[in-house]
């Protein structure tokens, strides 16, 4: 039995194995019978908070007790997943022995009340092989791999980047992620597909192209398979879902994780209604985030929810001003501070 025919279920239960080398696997009580229709729901990119240092030529380093909060904080929200170490996890901006003591912490804190992730970044295809067995023997449920950023490779290039890196890790589920606007072009619906169909334990996709066509266009056309489409722009999860998406990679759950989770989760319950209205609240506080600079918005809002997450790696800055205001007046027009600030 492979961690991809059980990684999706089996953290339901919340048992443990640790094998001879330490790997922290999830097992089912019903003998490892799991379901890949387990990977469903919110998958919350987890920000990474940084110990603030003195001088520019010092070393940011993960606050582990910052990090352990954060976890706690979205599972207790409901979120269905973490993503350790996507794009606002700002994966980019830590070397790797950093990357795997993250890893370990969260899925360590996280204790197997929900599958964790890690975003697999790389440029070179050598390196994501390396970051996917890391993750791997570290316990990680599964990986998700960015296209490769800065360069831009063939079709057939990104085929063989992408296959190489999964079937170095056969036993774990592998979502491919869809970032045009941080790597500078799209993955194609003919990739995706022909990706899904050619290997085994590629079994999804986080489409954040804000192109609701193509998000369409891969749900339609890996239909007829166990594949699953999750929204990656939280403005669309609840369209995503309408048109059959199995969920959402949604950064904005790290601030909210409760009014993210109910767009999610009254659409199952059939209450369309709230769960769209649920979606028009969200969407001007989301939305108010696309004026700062890149990745800097998530941790700015956290701090004003008083999370104390440290700022963004440098040179990435706080927002400050108008940015900074219509952030926070975002925030305060959707009645949000009360319930979701720091207690």
């Amino acid at each position: 039995m492979t961690l991809c025919t059980f990684a999706a279920l089996s953290w339901r239960v919340g048992i443990h194995h640790f094998d001879e080398e330490g790997s922290n696997h999830h097992i089912d009580e019903e003998g490892f019978i799991m379901k890949l229709e387990e990977i469903k729901g919110i998958i919350v990119p987890l920000i990474t908070p940084v110990d603030e240092k003195e001088t520019v030529d010092e070393k940011e380093t993960i606050d582990e007790e910052k990090l352990r909060y954060m976890v706690n904080r979205v599972v207790d929200g409901g979120v269905n997943g973490i993503l350790a170490f996507g794009s606002n996890g700002e994966f980019y901006m830590f070397d790797e022995a950093e990357l795997e003591r993250g890893l370990k912490i969260v899925i360590d804190e996280n204790r197997g009340r929900v599958p964790v992730y890690y975003g697999v970044g790389a440029i070179s295809t050598s390196k994501g092989v390396r970051q996917a067995k890391m993750a791997a023997a570290a316990g990680s449920d599964g990986i998700s791999i960015l296209q490769p950023m800065f360069i831009h490779p063939t079709e057939q290039s990104l085929y063989r980047h992408f296959r190489t890196i999964a079937e170095a890790v056969p036993d774990v589920c592998v979502l491919l992620y869809n970032n045009p606007g941080r790597c500078g072009y799209c993955l194609t619906a003919d990739l995706v597909e022909k990706l899904a169909r050619d290997v085994k334990n590629i079994v999804g996709v986080k489409d954040s192209c804000g192109d609701f066509t193509l998000l369409s266009e891969l749900i339609r056309r890996t239909r007829d398979m166990d594949f699953k489409v999750l929204s990656g722009k939280d403005t669309l999860l609840f369209g995503g879902l309408c048109m059959g998406s199995a969920g959402g990679v949604c950064s904005i759950a790290n601030l909210f994780p409760q009014l993210v989770c109910g767009i999610y989760d009254k659409f199952q319950k059939g209450d369309y209604a709230g769960a769209r209205e649920d979606q028009f609240r969200l969407n001007p506080v989301r939305i108010s985030q696309d004026a700062a600079s890149f990745p800097v918005a998530t941790k700015d809002m956290a701090n004003m929810l008083g999370l104390e997450v440290g700022k963004s790696i440098l040179p990435s800055e706080p927002s400050r001003g108008l940015v900074w205001e219509n952030m926070k007046r975002s925030i305060d027009e959707a009645d949000l501070f009360e319930y979701y600030s720091k207690k």
